[in-house]
């Protein structure tokens, strides 16, 4: 039999490098209260943060935006080449990943009522 586990915050914050609070705080703020949050953090911390901001789909441009605070070394110290590639992504304009969604660009029909081709017959 399969046992289902529910997920909870505690699961997040064994890996990450600052409390779970603070984490939540820098990915729900404007990119003005962005600056103030991470005033006190030391460098490599903040550039620990911005890999495991990015490593999560939801969070991905934050984790952009605090990779934009960090130098280069710090990044790569804390991640290697993917903190490189953050580094090299941190100093661009951001764009939302195309990930995902539908190239014509709305959203498909759902039909519950079956194939319009099928035909009913009745025995």
């Amino acid at each position: 039999m399969t046992q289902v586990r529910l997920i909870t915050a505690a699961d997040f914050a064994s890996d990450c490098p600052v409390p779970l609070e603070l984490a939540a705080c820098i990915a729900r703020a404007k990119p003005d209260e962005l600056t103030i949050l991470l005033v006190g953090i030391p460098e490599l911390t903040r550039a620990q943060v911005a890999v495991w901001l990015y490593g999560r789909s939801h969070t991905h441009e934050i984790g952009v935006r605090v990779a934009a605070t960090c130098e280069g070394a710090s990044l790569r110290r804390a991640a290697g080449l993917v903190g490189n590639q953050l580094y090299d992504l941190s100093r661009r304009p951001y764009t939302t990943p195309s990930h995902g969604s539908h190239a014509a660009g709305g959203r498909r029909q759902v039909s519950l009522g079956g194939s319009r081709g099928a035909a009913h017959t009745s025995a």
